[in-house]
């Protein structure tokens, strides 16, 4: 536990009641209230512990001052599943409030988010229909699961970001984004998005183009080199990095989510650590914004 991390928790606690102002309950209201839960779920993830059981004897123990009242395992994980309209909430609020959010220069990529490492999980689990087989070419590996598509700046600040089924194509899953977020983007002009080859469509790129977005990709063996092409290896290594520090430090595949609302709110809740960070690191003028080194002790 250090010093940094009680400002990051202070500091979000403070936007997030800001935020959502005074909740309203029927009855008497719960002693850990929607901005604890959410500030419960980022120390979570910041500090490494992927059991809920464990965190919370952990939270106890070197947590009393910031969180006076903790609940039991089944109520916590009850009401981080109920705080997922929120989580999503607090990641783009956390945006906006950011210098990155008038970035024009956007990288994406997907990533697996492994649920099931048997055929008997697979059989029984209640992600059936929604998780599906795909496969990771960067570790050469088939998988059961799902995809996290991340839309970010160079700063790692997560703009937009989706579960989707790995069998979907990677270029119908980022339309279905932007179009969900049409408004925002139409709010930007000269959007460079910069991708790998996985998004390369000519029909795709006249779709983009119509909302005012350039796509930036390697170009094929047998394609002619595209513009600005010498600079995209240093870039493209951006969104790996991102990739990897979600799952190296905030610990993605090891979520322990079994239902669909389990894995969502598991996944948001990486994802909101991650803009945490960078958010703080970004209004204290850290040097290295995506930092976590000063909140995972």
């Amino acid at each position: 536990m250090t010093t940094d991390l009680e400002t990051l928790l202070t500091a979000l606690y403070v936007r997030i009641d800001d935020e959502i102002g005074p909740t309203r309950w029927m009855g008497r209201p719960p002693r850990l209230s929607d901005s604890e839960v959410v500030c419960l779920a980022v120390a979570q993830a910041l500090l490494g512990h992927c059991s809920e059981a464990r965190w919370l004897r952990f939270a106890r123990k070197q947590l009393s001052g910031l969180f006076l009242y903790l609940p039991q395992q089944s109520g916590y994980n009850k009401r981080l599943r109920a705080a997922l309209p929120l989580v999503k909430r607090v990641i783009r609020e956390l945006a906006m409030d950011s210098d990155f959010w008038t970035d024009t220069v956007w990288i994406t990529d997907s990533t697996p988010v492994p649920c099931g490492m048997s055929r008997s999980t697979v059989q029984r689990s209640n992600l059936a229909g929604w998780a599906g087989y795909g496969y990771c070419a960067s570790h050469s590996r088939f998988f059961w699961g799902l995809r996290l598509y991340l839309v970010c700046t160079l700063a790692g600040m997560p703009i937009m970001w989706a579960l989707a089924n790995p069998k979907i194509g990677e270029r119908e899953v980022l339309a279905a984004m932007l179009e969900v977020d049409a408004d925002m983007v139409a709010r930007r002009k000269g959007i460079l998005l910069i991708s790998d080859k996985g998004f390369a469509s000519r029909p795709f790129e006249k779709d983009l183009s119509r909302l005012g977005v350039e796509l930036l990709r390697p170009s094929f063996k047998r394609e002619r080199k595209r513009f600005g092409e010498p600079l995209l290896k240093k870039v493209r290594q951006l969104i790996e990095s991102v990739n990897d520090t979600l799952k190296g430090q905030l610990d993605l595949e090891q979520h322990g989510g079994r239902t669909f609302e389990g894995v969502a709110v598991r996944v948001a809740q990486r994802v909101l650590a991650l803009a945490a960070a960078v958010w703080h690191n970004n209004k204290i003028g850290a040097p290295v914004t995506r930092s976590l080194i000063a909140f995972d002790h």
